[in-house]
């Protein structure tokens, strides 16, 4: 795409170290957030991706893919969905629980927020574990939809996260 510099983009993001425990380096995308034209390159780059793969709506997940997938759905004229934690919607859901390296979550989705059928991008800002990414998807194909593809601004690589994710397209910007 035109105007896009994922050298820039990349150098943008800062690298905490020990956060939020010993041995992690933590990936702050707060800077390419707080830069405007960083941002609408991502933006622009992720919408680019999900019009491509055909979607009918745009699925975020709590909370920073709220961010990114909320943002691409506007750009194309598109429905966004929210899958939240446990609790946080209110109307019927249903859920999906999966383990996390420190314990358990739960994911939602409301019971009417997709159609059996429909084309569904799944947005987030990480890729990590995949833990989260396959609960999302599960609950999207529990309600009949298609999850189309995947799409992340970043990608932990070495924790191989896309293995959870089953047949679905996986595409990310960024990989660290």
């Amino acid at each position: 795409m035109n105007g896009v510099n994922l050298e820039q983009i990349q150098s943008a993001i800062r690298t905490i170290p020990d956060f939020p425990q010993p041995g992690i380096l933590f990936r702050d995308i707060t800077p390419v957030l707080a830069d405007a034209d960083l941002f609408r390159q991502v933006i622009d780059l992720l919408a680019e991706k999900t019009i491509n793969f055909g979607a009918e709506k745009v699925v975020g997940i709590d909370a920073r893919g709220f961010l990114f997938g909320a943002a691409v759905a506007y750009k194309l004229g598109l429905g966004f969905v929210p899958i939240r934690k446990k609790g946080k919607l209110p109307f019927k859901t249903i859920r999906y629980s999966y383990a996390l390296e420190y314990g358990k979550a739960d994911m939602e989705i409301h019971v009417d927020a997709v159609r059996p059928g429909e084309k569904i991008v799944l947005v987030d800002d990480l890729l990590a574990t995949g833990g989260t990414a396959a609960a999302a998807t599960n609950l999207v194909h529990e309600l009949g939809a298609k999850v189309e593809a995947a799409l992340f601004f970043i990608e932990l690589a070495d924790l191989g996260g896309r293995k959870h994710l089953g047949d679905v397209r996986v595409d990310t910007l960024l990989a660290f």
